[in-house]
């Protein structure tokens, strides 16, 4: 790699006849490292999601290996994640969002930004980074309503405040999971805001399992993002609400 910047900087410098600065030297020097560490991303990654659609519109969700080192770090409608890896130890609160306790970082902190409006029944679009196809297992989304109607301040804690909105698990007897098309590049999943719910502001929590770990410790891997969305509609309900970490059995609102 330092070669091949080497060979760059050497044949811009001869193409415009002119020194360049040590600025720009390190700038070139620091764009390249930065393809480099992204490939090596890509290449030994789990996943996360990579960006969401609400009511047509695209929001870019937050990057891991390049939003904190911006400053100011960008504004994002998905909660922070603080990497690719899974959460396995699920009485942490890092299952919620994503976190690392274990290095000092635990759960999630607010994201900026409110995605939407967007209206009850209508549907929300989740694209991945490409998925591996190593780690099947089921999808899972849930939902909990923000306290004050406002999700950039609010951390749900232990609160018994999430119910299900959906769930993509295995097809029959087959390999195929809910994971299976985000194994595909350029696959999104979708999945439909209830009719019912109240209008408000609201985290979403979506995540995959992946089993390849499920019959030795630590067991099987989570990989939960949390994203903000305010919601529309003449509704009511705001679901049965259950306790993440766990607290079992947890209905789910159609």
């Amino acid at each position: 790699q330092r070669q091949s910047v080497i060979s760059v900087l050497s044949n811009i410098t001869q193409q415009s006849h002119k020194p360049l600065s040590l600025w720009v030297l390190l700038k070139m020097h620091f764009q390249s490292l930065s393809v480099l560490a992204t490939l090596l991303v890509t290449v030994y990654a789990h996943g996360y999601v990579d960006n969401v659609t609400v009511a047509g519109t695209l929001y870019t969700g937050y990057q891991p290996y390049t939003d904190p080192y911006y400053n100011p770090i960008p504004d994002r409608v998905i909660r922070p994640v603080q990497g690719n890896g899974p959460i396995q130890d699920v009485t942490l609160i890092d299952l919620q969002c994503g976190g690392y306790t274990a290095g000092g970082v635990s759960g999630s902190s607010p994201a900026k930004l409110t995605a939407g409006p967007a209206a009850a029944g209508s549907q929300v679009s989740l694209r991945w980074t490409l998925w591996p196809d190593s780690h099947s297992g089921p999808v899972i989304t849930y939902m909990a309503r923000c306290a004050n109607d406002d999700c950039t301040t609010y951390t749900p804690g232990t609160s018994a405040v999430w119910f299900k909105v959906a769930e993509a698990g295995r097809t029959g007897t087959s390999g195929v999971w809910g994971d299976s098309p985000l194994m595909i590049a350029g696959n999104a999943y979708t999945y439909t805001i209830p009719s019912c719910l109240a209008a408000g502001s609201y985290i979403v929590r979506h995540e995959i399992i992946a089993l390849q770990t499920a019959g030795e410790y630590p067991g099987a891997q989570f990989y939960p993002s949390c994203h903000q969305i305010k919601i529309t509609g003449s509704g009511t309900s705001t679901g049965p609400s259950s306790k993440l970490p766990f607290q079992v059995p947890m209905q789910r609102l159609t």
